[in-house]
């Protein structure tokens, strides 16, 4: 915990305190934010979560009914063939491989983990197919551990545009997230602002501009504005740039 602290970005009073106004007014938005893949098992949700790379929670939960029931157990997929698990998730993009990924985690999870899902972050990354976005998600959702922040394509896009991180990478920018927010919001953070990404601050053609929360937080680089441009004859040695929250 403290080498993770110490890689941790230095944050502001005032930057913390913006975080914690945002994170109040996600809060009265959406007072139901919860992980959108269906689950009622830990071995069910990291399954999920593996099978939700680059596809929508919508497919895989399509998907998933008739996959749990016809391999209850971890031990049912290892004993199982990836071959044999792959009817199952046709409708999902990229299937043979994450047919292998499904295959290759419970097959360790019965020989590593008594067929049991791990609870720690390092044990969890020793299974295929999982980094450490599913292994958040599966801490925080089944076992209520904020080891991190869940970093998808909704949280990047909105931790840009709501001035959260200028990180390049998930890595940079659930870093800037845990050095905000108090950890015990972690999780709920994540769903908070998936939830805000796929509702409101959309991707393309999202509604920004008559969003109460964008308009309030977003930089005005995000919603595409522009300053206006000085008087024809004005000096124009020191125009302003647009600025970005840090």
């Amino acid at each position: 915990m403290a080498e993770r602290a110490r890689k941790l970005p230095r944050k502001t009073a005032a930057q913390k305190a913006r975080a914690a106004e945002l994170l109040a007014a996600l809060k009265a938005r959406y007072p139901d934010a919860h992980c959108e893949l269906d689950w009622s098992k830990p071995h069910e949700l990291l399954i999920a979560t593996i099978l939700s790379a680059q596809c929508t929670d919508v497919a895989v939960n399509k998907a998933t009914p008739g996959l749990f029931k016809a391999f209850p157990t971890p031990a049912d997929y290892a004993r199982a063939t990836p071959a044999e698990i792959e009817p199952f998730i046709r409708s999902i993009g990229l299937f043979r491989s994450k047919a292998k990924a499904v295959h290759e985690t419970c097959r360790l999870l019965v020989e590593r983990f008594g067929g049991e899902v791990p609870r720690t972050m390092e044990e969890l990354l020793l299974l295929r197919g999982v980094a450490r976005k599913t292994a958040n998600v599966v801490l925080g959702n089944c076992f209520g551990i904020n080891e991190g922040v869940v970093v998808d394509t909704h949280v990047a896009r909105l931790s840009e545009r709501l001035g959260l991180s200028r990180g390049k990478t998930p890595q940079a920018i659930e870093r800037d997230l845990m050095a905000l927010f108090p950890r015990e919001e972690w999780c709920l953070l994540s769903h908070l602002l998936i939830f805000h990404g796929r509702r409101a601050c959309k991707a393309r053609g999202g509604s920004c501009a008559e969003d109460e929360i964008c308009a309030r937080f977003c930089s005005e680089a995000s919603q595409g504005t522009r300053r206006e441009k000085p008087a024809r004859g004005a000096p124009t040695t020191s125009r302003a740039r647009p600025t970005r929250r840090a």
